[in-house]
């Protein structure tokens, strides 16, 4: 696989204890972890994305707090690229695309959080640039939401954000999936 793998947001604020915990978490970076070792095994690029809250009365990501730190499940090595991003898209108002041509990868692997906002946006984004997308469906979570006061759990919201992801953007595996692919 020509890939670079792109972690997504996996900061401590949406684990256990954090300001913001997500459905699921552990397990997506558990998922994500593994990818992280075959990209380093196999010596392929990796970025990892790491949302800094800049806007008043932010509760989560506050800049120079350990919840914004990213999570040591997934701690970015020696020349692993981490960059810091303000909004959802990891490519607005970033180095990322710049990054990615660098790499002369044609392909994305992307994981982390939150499936419906992050994880959504980015792969939009990176399919519009002209990638060719693989969104790891397992290595990522969301939370429960709230629209129009009915409670949307996570996993039909996150069901749902694969599924339009599969439609056109992307192509979602799972965790086994992407590692069988990569054999």
């Amino acid at each position: 696989m020509n890939a670079c793998l792109i972690l997504v947001d996996l900061q401590n604020d949406y684990f256990i204890g954090g300001n913001m915990e997500l459905v699921n978490i552990k397990q997506a970076a558990e998922n994500a972890q593994q990818l992280l070792v075959k990209f380093r095994s196999r010596n392929l690029p990796i970025i990892h994305i790491q949302h800094i809250s800049a806007h008043p009365g932010a509760t989560f990501f506050l800049p120079k707090t350990k919840g914004a730190e990213i999570n040591e499940m997934v701690s970015p090595v020696k020349d692993e690229k981490v960059l810091s991003k303000f909004y959802p898209n990891s490519f607005r108002e970033t180095a990322l695309l710049d990054i990615l041509k660098k790499t002369e990868k044609d392909t994305v692997v992307i994981c982390g959080a939150m499936s419906h906002m992050c994880v959504d946006a980015t792969t939009r984004a990176a399919f519009d640039y002209g990638f060719n997308c693989v969104v790891v469906e397992d290595a990522c979570a969301t939370k429960d939401l709230v629209f129009k006061e009915k409670t949307i759990k996570a996993s039909d919201v996150h069901a749902s954000f694969m599924a339009a992801l599969s439609d056109a953007y992307a192509r979602v595996m799972t965790t086994s999936e992407t590692l069988k692919n990569m054999s």
